[in-house]
């Protein structure tokens, strides 16, 4: 089989806020930006590779969705635990010195792990944790 990993989503509750971390803080391209006010689907990712793409939306826009299951969405995301994204640099200090004084809120400052991977983490404006790890 020939399968690759094309996008990947994360919540959003602000997509002004969010464009401006994934954008600005992160240096990812835009490459669609759909809807008006809060209701907007931002899709953005790494320059050079068009094929990897992470979808921002918002996660109360399903029909599907409950009133009780957008509550507890909402809880989830206030409290951080509802989204996460672990990405990849050549340099960890350095992504991790240009994203902090974005004003990103810092979860963890660059870190040896014990299992071999130096890492670091952010929370972005919709409190989805971003790992970055540093390539081998």
């Amino acid at each position: 089989m020939d399968i690759s990993i094309h996008a990947s989503f994360l919540p959003h509750d602000d997509p002004d806020a969010s464009l401006a971390f994934y954008r600005d803080a992160l240096g990812f391209e835009v490459r669609t930006d759909v809807g008006q006010g809060k209701m907007r689907w931002i899709t953005v990712g790494p320059a050079g590779q068009p094929g990897t793409s992470i979808l921002l939306a918002p996660p109360a826009a399903d029909p599907g969705v409950t009133d009780d299951e957008r509550r507890v969405i909402a809880e989830m995301m206030a409290k951080g635990t509802y989204g996460w994204i672990l990405l990849a640099t050549g340099n960890v200090d350095d992504t991790f010195e240009k994203v902090q004084a974005s004003g990103a809120e810092v979860v963890q400052e660059p870190t040896d792990q014990p299992y071999g991977i130096r890492d670091c983490a952010f929370r972005d404006p919709a409190g989805n944790l971003v790992r970055v790890q540093e390539r081998g």
